[in-house]
């Protein structure tokens, strides 16, 4: 999704960790098509995605915790929803200047090559 919205170049770089679902076929395959450069963390590294598990893990408490889901499916599109309806649109963040993901994206367009 973030490569639809988004202008990638040839130094555009994706970065994930070790896991199963990061370096499959299909994923490094997809990464490869799109055009981008693959960065993988550290392997056994529990800072190497410290910053985003701060950042999403509140969310992610809030959404999953919320309730009793039947499938991941559900919970999936849950998260999915709360971020693209809540998350980027609604919520200020103090590292941001107190703007939403959305306000600071479009304030930096330029730096940050939307499409």
């Amino acid at each position: 999704m973030a490569w639809s919205t988004r202008e990638t170049t040839p130094e555009s770089i994706i970065h994930a960790d070790h896991g199963a679902q990061f370096t499959s076929w299909a994923f490094t395959n997809n990464v490869d098509t799109y055009g981008l450069r693959l960065s993988l963390g550290t392997v056994g590294d529990c800072y190497d995605n410290a910053m985003i598990e701060s950042f999403l893990g509140p969310d992610a408490n809030r959404t999953a915790g919320s309730k009793k889901w039947a499938t991941i499916l559900e919970l999936s599109a849950a998260m999915a929803d709360y971020i693209d309806s809540f998350h980027n649109d609604k919520r200020r963040h103090s590292s941001l200047d107190m703007l939403t993901t959305t306000e600071y994206e479009q304030l930096h367009a330029p730096l940050l090559q939307l499409r």
